[in-house]
C-alpha cells in the first residue's frame, strides 16, 4: 500500500507533465545550450586541460548544476497548494502516508530530473563532447545513482522551504542564496583545489561538490555516503515538517 501510494502520487504529477513534455523539453535545452557555447565552444578553447578538453570537463558540472535546479524547482508547487491552494491539509486528511506523499513528490522530481540528464547528454553528444559515463554497467550505475541522489537532495530542500516560507519572494531567495553560489563554487565549471583552503573546506560540505567529483571522476566511497547521508537526512526532516502541518 504504501508504494501504490507513492506510486499514485507520481502518477498524478506524471499527468501534469505530460500535459507540458514539449514545453519542458524545449525549456530544459536552453541553459545547457547557452553553457556549452559559452563555455565549451567560447572560453573552453582558449583552457588548457591535462587531461581531455574543457567540454569534457565542463559536461559533468553541467549535469550536476542542472539536475539541482530541475529537481528544486519541480517541487515548487508545494507552496502554492499549502499557502494558496489550502489543499496540502486534504492529503494528509487522506488514507495516504504523510511519508509516502513526501517521497512520490520527490520522485517525481527526479523524474524530470532524469529527462533533463537525457536532453543534456544528447546535446553533448552533438557538441562533441568525449562521455565515459556509460563506459561500462558499473559506471552507468554509479551514474545514474549520484543524478537520483543529487534530485532527491535538492527535491527535499525544495519541500522543506515550500512548508516554511510564505510567499514566491522568500521561496525564490531559497534559490539566491543557496542554490546560485552552488552553481559557480562546487566544481561545476572549475577544480575547486585551485580554491584557498578555507573556501574548499567549507565548499567540501555541501552536497553539489560531491555529485560533480563523482560524476566527474567516478565512484568515491566518501562523496557517495556524504550524499546518500544528505539524502536521508532532507528526506526525514520534509516528511517530518509534512506532518507537523496537521498539529
Amino acid at each position: 500500500m504504501f508504494f501504490f501510494d507513492i506510486a499514485t502520487i507520481m502518477w498524478r504529477d506524471w499527468i501534469v507533465l505530460r500535459r507540458r513534455l514539449k514545453k519542458f523539453i524545449l525549456s530544459r535545452l536552453v541553459t545547457p545550450v547557452m553553457y556549452l557555447v559559452a563555455f565549451g565552444w567560447g572560453l573552453g578553447r582558449s583552457i588548457i586541460m591535462t587531461s581531455g578538453s574543457y567540454l569534457d570537463f565542463l559536461v559533468p558540472g553541467i549535469i550536476a548544476l542542472n539536475t539541482m535546479n530541475v529537481s528544486y524547482m519541480s517541487v515548487t508547487g508545494v507552496h502554492a497548494e499549502r499557502v494558496y491552494h489550502k489543499s496540502l491539509e486534504e492529503y494528509l486528511s487522506a488514507p495516504i502516508e504523510p511519508s509516502a506523499f513526501v517521497l512520490g513528490k520527490i520522485f517525481s522530481a527526479v523524474v524530470r530530473a532524469l529527462i533533463s540528464t537525457a536532453l543534456i547528454l544528447s546535446v553533448a553528444a552533438i557538441f562533441g563532447a568525449n562521455m565515459n559515463f556509460f563506459s561500462s554497467v558499473s559506471r552507468a550505475a554509479e551514474f545514474l545513482i549520484v543524478v537520483v541522489l543529487n534530485s532527491m537532495i535538492f527535491a527535499a530542500v525544495c519541500f522543506c522551504a515550500a512548508l516554511k516560507v510564505q510567499t514566491y519572494e522568500e521561496l525564490a531567495q531559497v534559490n539566491t542564496y543557496l542554490l546560485m553560489p552552488m552553481s559557480f563554487l562546487c566544481g561545476t565549471f572549475f577544480d575547486t583545489t585551485e580554491l584557498p583552503p578555507l573556501a574548499r573546506l567549507v565548499i567540501n560540505f555541501l552536497p553539489l561538490t560531491h555529485t560533480s567529483r563523482l560524476l566527474r571522476e567516478g565512484f568515491d566511497l566518501s562523496s557517495a555516503i556524504i550524499l546518500l547521508l544528505y539524502a536521508i537526512v532532507l528526506v526525514w526532516l520534509a516528511t517530518r515538517m509534512f506532518k507537523r502541518l496537521s498539529a
